[in-house]
């Protein structure tokens, strides 16, 4: 598609300024044309003309192609709500039927897949509508959201302690945005931990830290932070696109990000909102 794309365009380009240069010189040498005024003003309502079809040629095909792979991804998206929904709704009634631990624990493992399926899920349907809107908005309470995410965190890393300070603010803002920035938040956290089991979460009124007791990072990496695929560690997954999703997540929705490290002590990650709901 788009290979043919380009050679209709560049074939439309040169068919286009030959044709100028055609007019221009019948115009002034056949022609003999002396109210260059005219002639310059015809020019350029030809340009504007061509312009206007050359952006037609190019964007119109794009669109459609855009528009049939968001109606693929609603589609698609819609169809995998049920088999999810079914996957969950039978795990629970055999965990009420089976007793014995080992099958309790294969249970558990399938539920936290279906899970992990079921925030995918909500991702996707999340970018869907965000292609749709300029901005997402809802009101709800910060402290509910980081429980919900400390729980589906603590089926990743079980080994790990997430303690959560916490009061009961509301907040107006892309709640689903505001998760996944919370999930890298933490993830950072755990990747570099060190010898550290230990995540701590809190929100106050007009902020969200969150602070880990790992190996921390000098000034200069705090400086290189946000530039995607860096890692402050070549043996580690490094901080990649997810600080950098991070800051633009905050960028637009007018939350202050600070980060506050040490090495060898750990480092603080602290939202501050400036806009805070009802």
């Amino acid at each position: 598609m788009f290979h043919n794309l380009r050679i209709n365009i560049v074939i439309f380009y040169i068919v286009t300024t030959a044709s100028f240069l055609l007019l221009f010189y019948n115009a002034v040498f056949v022609l003999k044309v002396e109210n260059l005024y005219i002639l310059a003003l015809l020019l350029f309502l030809l340009i504007i003309l061509s312009a206007v079809f050359i952006s037609k040629l190019s964007v119109d095909p794009l669109e459609s192609y855009v528009k049939e792979l968001q109606n693929l991804s609603k589609e698609t998206l819609h169809e995998l709500n049920l088999p999810i929904s079914t996957i969950k709704s039978n795990v629970q009634m055999l965990e009420k039927r089976l007793a014995d631990e080992k099958s309790q624990k294969r249970l558990g493992r399938i539920a936290s897949a279906c899970d992990m399926l079921q925030e995918r899920y909500n991702e996707l349907d999340y970018l869907i509508k965000m292609q749709s809107k300029s901005k997402i908005r809802e009101t709800f309470y910060l402290d509910e959201l980081l429980r919900e995410r400390i729980t589906f965190l603590q089926k990743i890393y079980p080994h790990f302690s997430f303690e959560l300070q916490s009061e009961h603010i509301s907040l107006e803002c892309d709640k689903i945005g505001l998760a996944k920035v919370i999930d890298n938040l933490i993830d950072n956290g755990v990747k570099y931990s060190g010898d550290s089991r230990k995540i701590v979460i809190k929100n106050r009124a007009d902020y969200l830290e969150i602070q880990d007791f790992g190996i921390g990072m000098s000034e200069v990496e705090l400086l290189r932070i946000f530039d995607t695929y860096y890692q402050t560690n070549s043996q580690m997954q490094g901080f990649g696109i997810g600080l950098s999703m991070v800051k633009r997540f905050c960028d637009e929705n007018s939350i202050e990000l600070i980060f506050d490290s040490t090495p060898g002590v750990g480092t603080t990650v602290k939202l501050q909102f400036k806009t805070i709901g009802l």
